[in-house]
């Protein structure tokens, strides 16, 4: 496997841990009523634990490998020297805080009760907006830099929000099977769905900004693999958005029927959507490495 592909593997790893961290830590810490916060985060735990322990590693070993992408030969990934060069570039500056934010989410989980969650969405955020200090979205100086950086992280928190929290909702949905947890699970899922409006508002303008602020207008784009790709994500995203519409104005509404067996459709709705959103992960860590031009 060359660097690149292993670059290119490791930062979807990487999208994907945090996300799904960030995800689900909007519900154990905001999403959920109060009563049934530590329950939840009891059945979240092993989501957690799994993917703040994942967005460490990953983020470590994404370092190692770009020391080797940047020297020209992975050989020097046990150089100290290049360690030392490459950290004093602007990633090595950014991803030594990325790290740090890491490392945060992991100790996070040595902690209990509310503080614990509050922690985990704390740093899975902060991972997220320094993400948006590297790739094309650091290619401006000045304000003009600051503010395509912004708009950067609030797409990443508003896609983290969105896509990172189906794999919850599906779990959700177990949950309102049990008359226990019911009704709070409900509650829970109306409250995902609500703001979830606002989340993919957000993505969508934040990444439609995203692509103007890199390449231009579209009627200018060049046909490159990057913006072959690029029309390959919205394709997706659209199909997601489509599917998200579905669940929440055809399928919820029927839940209140004692008949209804909108259940099972919803389950495998959210799943295609969620399978939706790995690939349009995967599209963005291969062009996220290409240039617009």
């Amino acid at each position: 496997m060359s660097l690149t592909t292993l670059w290119i593997s490791l930062r979807a790893l990487h999208f994907m841990a945090l996300l799904l961290l960030a995800g689900s830590a909007f519900y154990t810490a905001l999403l959920a009523p109060l009563r049934y916060r530590s329950l939840l985060a009891q059945h979240l735990g092993l989501i957690l634990a799994s993917s703040a322990v994942l967005s460490l590693l990953s983020s470590v070993l994404m370092l190692a490998t770009q020391t080797g992408l940047m020297s020209g030969d992975w050989r020097n990934i046990s150089d100290p020297d290049t360690w030392q060069a490459v950290l004093q570039t602007r990633f090595g500056v950014i991803w030594r805080w990325e790290i740090g934010f890491a490392l945060l989410s992991a100790l996070s989980l040595l902690l209990r009760g509310t503080l614990r969650q509050k922690m985990l969405l704390l740093s899975s955020l902060l991972q997220l907006i320094a993400l948006a200090g590297v790739g094309h979205a650091a290619m401006r100086d000045s304000w003009a830099g600051v503010l395509q950086q912004a708009n950067h992280a609030l797409h990443l928190i508003a896609a983290a929000f969105w896509a990172g929290g189906l794999v919850p909702l599906l779990l959700l949905m177990r949950d309102a099977r049990h008359t226990a947890f019911r009704r709070d699970a409900i509650r829970c899922m109306m409250r995902f769905s609500r703001y979830g409006h606002l989340a993919v508002a957000l993505a969508l303008l934040t990444g439609i900004m995203n692509s103007l602020l890199i390449a231009g207008s579209p009627l200018n784009w060049q046909a490159t693999l990057w913006s072959e790709l690029l029309v390959a994500k919205v394709l997706l995203v659209m199909l997601m958005v489509l599917i998200a519409l579905v669940n929440r104005y055809l399928l919820v509404p029927r839940f209140r029927l004692a008949t209804s067996d909108a259940s099972p459709l919803f389950i495998r709705l959210t799943q295609l959507e969620l399978l939706l959103a790995m690939g349009v992960i995967g599209l963005v860590s291969v062009f996220a490495t290409l240039s617009p031009a």
